[in-house]
């Protein structure tokens, strides 16, 4: 994945040199938006970066109970308060920051983790939240190319 990332930058640092700062802070803000949203549509359909299933959410006494607990996993944390876009000249952010990185970074990498303040640990099975798919490097390349004809 490091080269795929290695071989679109290589293809675009000459096209984003020709541009004005204010104009690669546009692009790189739409293409953040366009990878937030793609992000957060494949974590709402749970799936990991290279398309598997994410591990199912252990079952428990309360989540069988009606009227308990609703929410798909990760319902909050795919929100754009929290999946965030960050911006500048020279590039793009699209990740979780602060609090909201640590508990991403333990359902991302498969970490052991307190399941409440005071409580048990856990060892949470690893979910992909962030990764790029092929479609959203196709993604960057036709945003990148339909900014400069523009």
């Amino acid at each position: 994945m490091a080269d795929d990332l290695r071989a679109l930058e290589d293809w675009a640092t000459p096209l984003l040199s020709a541009l004005t700062p204010p104009k690669r802070r546009a692009l790189a803000r739409k293409i953040g938006q366009a990878l937030r949203r793609e992000q957060a549509a494949r974590i709402a359909a749970q799936r990991n970066p290279d398309g598997t299933a994410y591990e199912p959410r252990k079952t428990t006494q309360a989540r069988l109970q009606k009227g308990r607990i609703r929410r798909s996993m990760f319902e909050k944390l795919r929100a754009a308060r929290h999946l965030r876009v960050e911006v500048d000249a020279d590039g793009v952010a699209v990740g979780f920051f602060g609090r909201t990185a640590r508990i991403a970074r333990v359902h991302h990498f498969g970490l052991r983790d307190k399941v409440q303040p005071g409580g048990p640990t856990y060892q949470y099975p690893a979910r992909g939240l962030l990764g790029l798919t092929d479609p959203e490097r196709e993604l960057i390349k036709d945003l990148l190319l339909q900014h400069l004809g523009t």
